[in-house]
């Protein structure tokens, strides 16, 4: 082993003597030989960080120089391999380092900066060295940002028509800017604002999948206008659109949180017509649709409530799914991903919650899209008989959420059927069960009842047969029928039953005193609230006690 790694030091050494000399074709034979071996090399040897860093130094110095195409091409590949270490990053990372690189990927700015005819390998070889290098270091970052890395690469995105660029330009520049808006909120911001990044990378992405447009905010794919059913997209095409889906994520980050002007709403519909395509769109494999499908609902989920109208514009047409007038096609794809993943069942939080809660808002704000999701997940209630969480109905697998190790799934779970229910107290347990809804209404400070203050529209909640037949027997913890049970304390005195009471109320006392339980009960304003030991103690024997007192005041008097 030991003897391998000599020879691997020697081999770096032998190639930093032959760059050392200057000589160009000397260092072209000894950088391809190098790039050849280490192609797919991701770990590298400790203790060489020094000889990695001095060939790294040479390598940029020789990429001042006027060299031969493939010379340029050796060196950035060195570097590329040599960018994977994140010890031995201090060669590229400098503003010098940043500048010569960013010159090469053809991003640089002024006059002259790029040749006529740009050589496409070195400029995607030169992207795939700022990838590794920006994703690794900080000091890269910002020098990335003092050079206005994002002004250049918003340059060529502009291009995105032009077909002087392959598909590797291309997909590398979005990759780069993906990773620089992911880390640096300032150039996020920039490109969000000064360089109007959601028009910008609408205008891509609709190039990217080759749209038409109808109508204002109705899309097809060009030469497939009123084809109901479009071939699935290209690999290279979907790649490049999850890239530029995952840049608009970063930089609609807090859209939804803001009002927006006209103008601002009408370039978020514009974008919204483009993700109710994708969300339409397949891909080639299942896997991959799947993941766009998912970077799709991320971005729709960051857009302003009420851009997401358009996700309802499109005309009815034949074989379209019609509700209530209204093209209904897009929430039935959120709702079925919405399910799948659900069915999965791991990584809930990341992979369920964004469908669910764009859902859950669309139905706040939408009538139509709320009507229809109540359908579909809430249906008029036929089985009493089984509690709402056992079942494979889609209303089963919501309602067993609500009881979720994981508080932000199980609150968005209980929020959206209680959303589908209008946020209404009694329709709510009546579709969940008291026991599982108990969670939400305490947080809603809803216990004793009532509704939440929303905007819905006045509709009718029609009972079955089976439902009305069944509803003195239901439990409403539970939420079903069950079979009468003996009353435990049928033939006791008061006595007794007294004393049943206060030995429950002393084990109640003895787990809050240990830290064991804590004691609740629902305040005037409807919230949970501690109950302290004296007031367990007067509940208890409230009802004895009154009877017992009365009785022994009269023998005194």
């Amino acid at each position: 082993m030991q003897k391998g790694g000599t020879a691997m030091k020697m081999d770096l050494n032998v190639i930093i003597q032959k760059m050392e000399t200057g000589d160009q074709d000397a260092a072209l034979t000894a950088l391809q030989t190098f790039n050849k071996e280490k192609s797919q090399c991701f770990s590298f040897t400790s203790g060489e960080e020094e000889d990695r860093e001095r060939l790294g130094e040479l390598v940029m110095g020789f990429l001042e120089r006027d060299l031969q195409p493939s010379c340029q091409l050796a060196c950035l590949e060195t570097i590329r391999i040599l960018s994977r270490d994140k010890k031995s990053l201090a060669p590229f990372a400098t503003r010098h380092a940043m500048q010569i690189l960013i010159r090469h990927a053809g991003l640089g700015q002024g006059e002259g900066i790029t040749p006529e005819i740009p050589d496409l390998e070195v400029i995607v070889e030169a992207l795939k060295c700022l990838c590794n290098i920006v994703f690794n270091s900080e000091a890269a970052q910002e020098a990335g940002a003092e050079l206005q890395l994002i002004v250049g690469l918003a340059k060529r995105l502009k291009q995105c028509r032009e077909p002087q660029w392959n598909h590797d330009v291309r997909f590398f520049d979005l990759r780069l800017t993906f990773l620089i808006t992911a880390l640096r909120v300032d150039i996020r911001a920039q490109l969000a604002r000064e360089l109007r990044g959601v028009s910008l990378l609408s205008e891509a992405l609709d190039a990217t999948l080759g749209l038409c447009w109808p109508d204002t905010y109705e899309v097809a794919r060009a030469g497939f206008d009123g084809c109901s059913e479009l071939p699935p997209l290209g690999r290279q095409e979907t790649e490049r659109a999850m890239e530029i889906l995952k840049i608009l994520f970063n930089v609609t980050f807090d859209s939804n949180r803001r009002k927006v002007d006209e103008e601002e709403a009408a370039t978020y519909r514009h974008l919204g017509a483009i993700l109710r395509h994708c969300i339409m769109s397949t891909s080639e494999g299942e896997e991959r649709t799947e993941e766009m499908h998912s970077h799709t609902v991320n971005l729709l989920g960051n857009l302003p409530l009420p851009c997401l109208d358009v996700l309802l514009m499109p005309k009815v047409q034949q074989g379209s799914i019609e509700y209530m007038g209204v093209n209904m096609d897009a929430v039935k794809v959120l709702v079925e991903f919405l399910e799948k993943r659900l069915d999965r069942g791991n990584k809930l939080k990341e992979t369920l919650l964004p469908s669910l809660n764009l859902l859950t808002e669309s139905a706040r704000i939408h009538r139509e899209t709320r009507k229809f999701l109540r359908m579909k997940v809430l249906p008029p209630l036929r089985d009493v008989k089984n509690r709402p969480e056992v079942g494979n109905a889609l209303r089963n697998k919501l309602v067993r959420l609500m009881t979720h190790i994981d508080t932000d799934v199980k609150h968005c779970a209980a929020e959206f059927l209680f959303v589908l229910c209008k946020e209404s107290v009694s329709r709510f347990i009546k579709y969940t069960g008291y026991g599982n809804a108990a969670g939400l209404l305490a947080a809603r400070g809803l216990l004793r009842g009532g509704r939440d203050p929303g905007h819905y529209s006045e509709d009718e909640d029609s009972d079955t047969e089976e439902y009305r037949e069944a509803k003195p027997h239901i439990n409403p913890v539970t939420g079903r029928v069950e079979e009468e049970q003996p009353n435990p304390m049928e033939g006791m005195t008061e006595e007794q039953k007294e004393y049943e009471a206060m030995k429950l109320v002393k084990m109640f006392d003895k787990l809050s005193r240990e830290q064991l339980i804590q004691p609740m009960k629902i305040g005037a304003d409807g919230k949970m609230t501690s109950l302290e030991p004296q007031e367990l103690h007067y509940l208890a024997s409230q009802q004895f006690g009154e009877s017992n007192n009365s009785d022994s005041d009269s023998d005194t008097n």
